[in-house]
């Protein structure tokens, strides 16, 4: 996970924390429960009203370990 803080002028000068989860494809119901709970503690550490949470989904073929193809790992 990643964190970014961009300025978003309609907050009165707050930071907006920015939270990027990249991991393998889930489907649209873990996404949102994902997006749920991580916003919910966002919100409760930094008790601010404003969370933006990206989910990057990255295939096997398009993530490496060791130099070697997640994808070619699973089949080994």
């Amino acid at each position: 996970m990643s964190f970014l803080y961009p300025f978003d002028a309609n907050l009165n000068g707050d930071h907006m924390p920015t939270v990027i989860v990249e991991g393998p494809k889930i489907d649209v119901e873990k996404k949102r429960e994902l997006v749920r709970r991580i916003t919910e503690v966002i919100k409760e550490v930094y008790g601010i009203p404003h969370v933006t949470v990206l989910i990057k989904e990255n295939p096997p073929e398009n993530v490496g370990i060791d130099g070697e193809l997640l994808l070619d790992k699973k089949r080994g």
